[in-house]
């Protein structure tokens, strides 16, 4: 397997970690994509970033990450779900020019206005239940350090993360303290001891050592002398979940006269997926079809039903 997420746990210090490569699933959207090296470096940090935290949540849905920008990135989304199927994608201003060396404030944060978004989508939501959402300013020169900084502002937990990616691998590893027992905030000089004793080890990893290792071999190089229980070895994939529907859904939303203008200048509307490239194509027909159900569907409604 090219792709694997290793979880283990720091005994008797309060910190349980996370190492994850992917390769396979990476190359999985780059074959999509003609993005600029220094493009991929970013998307693939955030692509390693989102296992890291979605393998640690409680719930049966999906995670989505974004990032809006002011710069030549004007978005990116990596989404995870619980049973670890991602998939990414990038959208770069017209005729944007990147230099490969591009860091995260030229390319995504330039004007100040850089977003970092993370939405949580549960599958079994209940009527009128929103999915959770947190906004954040883009604090940080780094996905690593947005990231950061988000879990301490919006979770208060100590968190450190390390990533690197390039266009072969996408690699990270996270720390995260655990909440003291009964969920309290105070904080012993052990607990202290200790978390600062597995930062400083996992800061002596370097970027090319992550790009250039395995993560079991770095497990045992950052590790050896530490008492570390290791769960078993759980393999993310690619996977998108367009479909026609979905498409045909976000046409409606554009509204009948919007999409009757398109087609009379078009003749008939080509979409592609973002994240997997998949071709959907609507004619007049098609289009006419989707307001003609969705017509329908509101007379077949009686009065205070609920409309799904």
């Amino acid at each position: 397997m090219n792709d694997n997420l290793q979880k283990f746990m720091i005994e008797d210090a309060g910190v349980r970690g996370e190492l994850v490569e992917l390769s396979d699933t990476w190359q999985q959207v780059l074959t999509r994509h003609n993005y600029p090296p220094a493009v991929k470096v970013i998307l693939g940090e955030l692509y390693a970033a989102s296992i890291l935290l979605s393998a640690n949540l409680k719930f049966d849905g999906t995670m989505i990450m974004q990032i809006y920008g002011d710069g030549p990135i004007k978005l990116m989304v990596v989404e995870c779900d619980s049973a670890l199927r991602m998939r990414a994608t990038a959208k770069l201003a017209d005729h944007a020019m990147i230099a490969d060396d591009a860091n995260l404030h030229d390319l995504i944060h330039a004007h100040g206005e850089g977003r970092f978004i993370i939405t949580l989508d549960p599958n079994d939501k209940q009527p009128g239940q929103q999915a959770y959402q947190g906004i954040v300013p883009l604090e940080g020169d780094s996905i690593s350090t947005v990231i950061e900084n988000y879990m301490l502002r919006s979770e208060q937990l100590d968190t450190k993360i390390w990533l690197a990616a390039d266009d072969k691998v996408a690699r990270g590893m996270l720390l995260q303290k655990l909440p003291s027992i009964g969920g309290t905030a105070k904080k012993t000089s052990n607990d202290v001891e200790n978390w600062n004793r597995a930062v400083v080890l996992g800061s002596t990893l370097k970027q090319e050592e992550l790009l250039s290792t395995d993560i079991q071999t770095l497990m045992h190089r950052l590790f050896w002398e530490e008492n570390v229980r290791v769960f078993d070895i759980e393999h993310p994939e690619f996977q998108c979940n367009c479909t026609r529907e979905k498409v045909g859904n976000m046409l409606r939303m554009l509204g009948e006269d919007e999409i009757n203008t398109a087609i009379a200048e078009l003749g008939k509307l080509d979409i592609n997926c973002d994240f997997c490239g998949k071709h959907y194509g609507f004619d007049k027909i098609d289009c006419a079809q989707l307001f003609v159900a969705a017509t329908l569907t509101e007379a077949l409604v009686e009065p205070g039903e609920l409309k799904h």
